[in-house]
């Protein structure tokens, strides 16, 4: 009874730092138009997608944050887990953005810059405006 607790309390031991915490990354995201001056209140959507946490006992963390840029151009993200994260920007008057990063330092900045929309394209020819018809 005695050597079979004494396996167990061994075989716990190991196994703990196998159930370690996760690495976590502080992210900072900035984000600024093609001039360079911060866009306030553009939305930043931030995704953890790969990665995995022995911590969980073998669960996946799956996090997601939405957030605005305060009058600066920024935003600071809670800890995120290491591993490969999409961040996804969108403002009013801007192209949206999109890419996806790999984190594993314990802090980061990312910084976005947006581009001004594009001209609209199409296969119709320009209508030109015609007066309204007059009343007899």
């Amino acid at each position: 009874m005695t050597t079979r607790r004494e396996a167990l309390a061994f075989g716990a031991l190991l196994a703990i730092p196998a159930f370690a915490d996760t690495p976590m990354t502080t992210l900072r995201v900035e984000v600024t138009n093609d001039i360079g001056k911060p866009v306030d209140r553009a939305g930043v959507i931030v995704r953890f997608i790969k990665g995995r946490s022995v911590s969980k006992l073998g669960k996946k963390i799956i996090k997601s944050w939405e957030m605005r840029t305060n009058s600066e151009g920024w935003v600071k993200i809670p800890p995120i887990p290491q591993g490969e994260i999409l961040v996804q920007v969108i403002a009013r008057n801007y192209q949206t953005f999109g890419g996806t990063f790999e984190v594993s330092e314990e802090e980061r900045t990312i910084q976005v810059k947006l581009a001004p929309p594009q001209k609209q394209f199409s296969s119709h020819p320009d209508l030109q405006p015609t007066e309204p018809a007059k009343k007899p």
